[in-house]
């Protein structure tokens, strides 16, 4: 049977069994500052290639696009598009700017699409590590490559938002807001301060013995709604989902009532109750709005708990990379309080 023990989340020895992973989290903020420090000529010169004539699309290529499309398309003031398949669209040509975020850099595909983007004549910027696949495939009298070296997919792509910041393709992305935002998470989650304040493992003893049905409403709150419920599930192995509104809806409302003389200890049925974990980013939209009253309305008449996590960082980036922070910290402390009895 496993069980979760939270005096683990706060025993120095259990915690030493997790360092590495916790490390790891801690120093997203270092990896994002380390990216564009060392991409930051590179970026120049991409910069001053485009100058100021503004291509005719943007187009995010490979499957690291999401995160792009998630910031960019509110935004972009030519037409955009993020293409996952390893190819471009047909009519892809000199006229149009080619993005790619290959964070480890040995993607076949990713490889043809750069490839072809050169072989175009496509404006080219590739975020990718200098002796990978997919750098080898980067060369061309148009392409920037921006040497990346941690493998963080975030980091990698603060580096090429900054790029667009700059030349005004995309939303103000300052990299020292989104590395101090990731700092202000480390801190607050760190393995070294007590549950009580500790808000990560908070919300680690809330899944603790529930399902937990993710939402954001903006949508990058609900790309890291995704991201978190994927953490959850990796780490514990245990059901997590993440969708809009109209999604989880029908899973609140199938909510069984809650039997207060229940003893959790005798149901050997392993069914857990939902608990609704809502991701909020500050976006004041009325559809948002709307979808969270509603959201919230029904777990409150079904009795299924809610679990804020919120954040005050500058930025749409900034705020984006402290919620997903926040959720995985959460994931890799319930992994450390799940046991094997």
């Amino acid at each position: 049977m496993v069980w979760f023990d939270e005096s683990r989340l706060d025993d120095e020895r259990a915690l030493a069994t997790a360092d590495l992973r916790l490390r790891s989290l801690a120093e997203a903020g270092a990896r994002v500052r380390r990216e564009v420090g060392e991409s930051a000529e590179a970026i120049a010169e991409a910069v001053g290639r485009v100058g100021e004539s503004r291509p005719r699309a943007v187009i995010a290529a490979g499957p690291d696009s999401r995160l792009l499309r998630a910031v960019l398309e509110p935004f972009c003031p030519v037409p955009f598009v993020a293409w996952p398949a390893p190819a471009l669209p047909g009519w892809a040509g000199s006229l149009d700017l080619v993005v790619v975020l290959a964070p480890e850099g040995g993607d076949p595909g990713t490889a043809l699409a750069v490839a072809e983007a050169a072989r175009r004549g496509c404006q080219l910027v590739v975020a990718a590590p200098p002796d990978s696949l997919v750098a080898e495939h980067a060369t061309g009298r148009w392409t920037t490559l921006l040497p990346t070296r941690t493998g963080d997919q975030l980091a990698t792509a603060v580096a090429m938002l900054s790029f667009l910041d700059q030349v005004q393709l995309g939303p103000t992305a300052d990299p020292e807001a989104v590395a101090e935002a990731l700092d202000v998470v480390a801190i607050a989650s760190s393995p070294n301060r007590d549950i009580s304040i500790n808000p990560a493992k908070m919300l680690a003893i809330s899944l603790a013995d529930a399902s937990p049905l993710v939402w954001g409403g903006s949508v990058l709150a609900a790309r890291a709604a995704r991201r978190v419920a994927e953490s959850i599930r990796r780490t514990s192995g245990r059901t997590a989902l993440a969708g809009d509104a109209e999604h989880l809806l029908p899973v609140v409302e199938a909510a069984r009532p809650r039997n207060v003389f229940a003893d959790p200890f005798a149901d050997e049925s392993g069914e857990r109750r939902p608990v609704l974990v809502i991701l909020d980013d500050g976006v004041d939209d009325p559809v948002v709005r709307d979808q969270r009253i509603r959201l919230e309305q029904a777990a409150l008449g079904h009795d299924v708990r809610i679990e804020h996590v919120s954040s005050e960082a500058v930025g749409n980036v900034s705020r984006y990379a402290s919620l997903l922070l926040n959720g995985t910290y959460a994931a890799e402390y319930l992994r450390l309080g799940l046991v094997d009895d």
